[in-house]
């Protein structure tokens, strides 16, 4: 097992190691005095890992209710999060007692979120059963749910009590979950570390899952510290996710969240590189590892659709949306866009 702390305005630690989940109770009673645990997890999840998170908790003196949500970005609406409200108040749960997230990063995000605002604020632990949610949003403090006019439009920086990653929990994650995790973990190498991108082309992901969920964590975490609310540095880590989340919005959600980050680096690559931003060889690498790990590098999506998806985006601001570039693999810039010259950008990525 390895562990990372976290500093912020909470600090906490990120615990990584086979065996996790059936330490639950002994882990979370440690840093909380709750008498009540409410686990939120989605329908897929709930069965295959509830039960055995719910024993470890009883076995550790709490008493604990499950609350289920849909699986999908459906769940992290201001419904579903009415409900887990309701369910909270219904259940005479209050301030003192903590909420587990346990699942993926919609649950993450509407458990966290949910934490943030009940009662005027209660604790919560993470435990990602997803790579994406442990390498990535499971850590740092966004929570967020969505409106219909865009994604994690509605949301507050509150940092988790404990998270929790059982690399185990992986082995029933199907395919196509698990690829969206390692665009994700691409997405690190890409911003910081040029020798842990090059790693993930010697030994696959899935071999070295301790110790590149643990790196990804740390980079977080140091980004995290100097920038805990989003105004500066952490904007790096929205590689990607300005063109992604539009193909996501663009698609109803049917492309999966790391599908279209991956997307979303392609396009964005691309279009440095036929701006003079990047050299070739930079693209070149960056295609090659999605490719090999089986991500998309184009969308069908058009211009239209992409650039009014994107005027949706909660990064614009002042008539600017700042877009994350890459110069090199493990050097990006922040490069503040005004809205005008994004279909340029777009353009210049490949969409037409």
């Amino acid at each position: 097992m390895t562990k990372v702390e976290v500093s912020a305005s909470k600090a906490y630690q990120v615990l990584v190691g086979a065996g996790l989940l059936d330490q639950a109770g002994e882990r979370v009673r440690a840093v909380t005095k709750a008498e009540t645990a409410v686990v939120v997890a989605g329908d897929r999840v709930a069965p295959l890992y509830g039960e055995r998170a719910a024993a470890s908790l009883r076995a550790a003196g709490f008493r604990v209710l499950l609350h289920r949500i849909p699986h999908g970005e459906s769940a992290k609406s201001l419904a579903g999060y009415g409900a887990l409200l309701g369910f909270l108040a219904e259940n005479r749960v209050h301030r003192g007692d903590v909420l587990i997230a346990l699942g993926g990063g919609v649950t993450g995000d509407l458990t966290g979120f949910a934490a943030s605002t009940y009662q005027r604020g209660m604790d919560f632990v993470q435990i990602p059963t997803t790579l994406l949610a442990a390498v990535d949003s499971s850590v740092g403090g966004k929570t967020a749910i969505d409106l219909p006019t865009g994604k994690n439009q509605v949301g507050t920086f509150y940092q988790p009590a404990l998270v929790l990653c059982d690399p185990e929990t992986l082995d029933t994650l199907p395919e196509e979950e698990f690829r969206c995790g390692c665009a994700e973990v691409i997405k690190y190498g890409v911003l910081g570390d040029a020798r842990f991108f090059g790693s993930l082309a010697q030994t696959p992901i899935r071999e070295q899952l301790e110790q590149v969920i643990t790196h990804c964590v740390e980079m977080k975490r140091d980004i995290v510290a100097q920038d805990e609310y989003d105004r500066g540095l952490r904007q790096l880590l929205n590689l990607g996710h300005s063109v992604g989340h539009a193909v996501e919005a663009c698609s109803g959600f049917t492309v999966l969240h790391g599908q279209a980050v991956a997307v979303g680096m392609a396009v964005i690559t691309r279009a440095a590189y036929e701006k003079g931003l990047c050299f070739r060889n930079t693209l070149d690498a960056l295609l090659e590892m999605l490719e090999r790990y089986r991500l998309p590098t184009r969308t069908d999506y058009g211009l239209e659709e992409l650039s009014a998806a994107m005027l949706a985006d909660k990064k614009l601001s002042g008539g600017l949306l700042r877009l994350i570039v890459p110069r090199e693999i493990g050097q990006c810039d922040i490069v503040p866009t005004p809205v005008e010259e994004l279909r340029g950008w777009l353009r210049a990525g490949g969409i037409r």
